[in-house]
Order: structure tokens, then sequence, then C-alpha cells
């Protein structure tokens, strides 16, 4: 099915809230926003950036904001996808069978496309990366020996955890000596573990 006719099919289907949702969809329209298909819903963007999606559920439809934490919100009538997770979506709820604040529904709108074309975005968390725990070998040598040091922290931190836990993983001594003589060259070369692997 084409993504027009996933769209008709949403706006035409027997909903206790199609009156509504259709005149959210004439309101964005009039923003000069494009019409698309994300996510099974339809979805209005500004130069392919997403900007507000519509939404019906059983007891209430509504506007989400993709980068709704941005926007003013005088009237305090947003409300965070999910609180304590979500930084920037922002959620419009209605619940009569038509809105009626048709200005305020598009001064939301026109604030969130200005703030896109300006380039406003509220970035999504990224996780600092962990620490990697070193086994007492890869320790003990980095104290003694400054260039295996320097090229063990050279690699990238997936590649130090790699070595790292392909030590620690040995439960016998005899297996942690043997693995350590195989990967110190390796490292010395400046090769991840897993580098053979990789095509």
């Amino acid at each position: 099915m084409e993504k027009c006719e996933k769209i008709d099919l949403f706006y035409q289907e027997e909903h206790p809230f199609s009156e509504g949702v259709n005149t959210l969809r004439q309101w964005i329209k009039e923003c000069g926003l494009e019409e698309d298909y994300k996510w099974q819903l339809p979805t209005y963007t500004w130069n392919k950036k997403n900007i507000v999606s519509i939404a019906k559920f059983k007891k209430h439809y509504g506007v989400w904001f993709f980068q709704g934490g941005l926007l003013q919100d005088a009237e305090g009538v947003l409300q965070n996808a999910q609180e304590g997770k979500t930084k920037a979506m922002r959620h419009w709820k209605f619940t009569a069978p038509q809105p009626d604040n048709k200005a305020l529904v598009k001064a939301y709108v026109l604030e969130a496309l200005e703030n896109e074309k300006q380039g406003k975005r509220i970035a999504a968390d990224r996780k600092a990366p962990q620490a990697v725990a070193l086994p007492e070998l890869l320790q003990n040598e980095m104290k003694k020996d400054a260039d295996f040091k320097r090229a063990f922290e050279s690699l990238s931190p997936s590649k130090q955890r790699d070595y790292a836990e392909h030590i620690s993983s040995a439960k016998r001594e005899e297996t942690k000596i043997k693995r350590w003589t195989t990967i110190v060259p390796m490292i010395l070369d400046g090769k991840g573990l897993n580098d053979k692997y990789k095509k």
C-alpha cells in the first residue's frame, strides 16, 4: 500500500475522533508542511525533518511535536511523551470531538517549524562509555612498558574491552598466560582482538 493510501485510510476510517483529526490535518497543512506517513501515523515535515504527527486513541487524539520541549508552551497544553525518559517529544491531547482553538494550534506548529528552520534541537542523551576494567596482567604490563601502554591506550574503547574480557574470562592461570602471550604482539601492532574476522 502506498503512503498516500495509508494516509487516506487513517483519515477516512470510522473512529470517534475522525472529525477532530481531519480538522487538525487541515490546520497543519495550512502551515506549509509536507504530509508524509511514518510510524503508522500521518507525519508533517519541513525539508524532510519531522515537525509534528497526528495520532488518535480510544479516549483522545492529538498532535505530537518532535521537538516540543523547545516550545514556549505559554498555555501549558503540552505533556511529556514519557516523563523522565523523553527529552524532546511533547503531546497535545484533545478529547472534544472537534478542536476549537485553530489560532493556538497553528501558532504552536509554526513555532516548531521556525525552531527547525533555525536548527534548534534537543539532542538525545548519549551514554558515556563505560570505563574498561583492566585485568592485573594488563595493568602490570602497562606499568612496566611505556610502549605497550601507549599502544593499548591508542586502541578504541571497544577493542580495549575485548582484550580485557579475553584475559579476564580465562578461568585457569595457564590459560590467561597463554592468551596473554598471543595478544601482546597484536596490541603492539595496533590490532583488535577480532580484526582477523573482519573483512
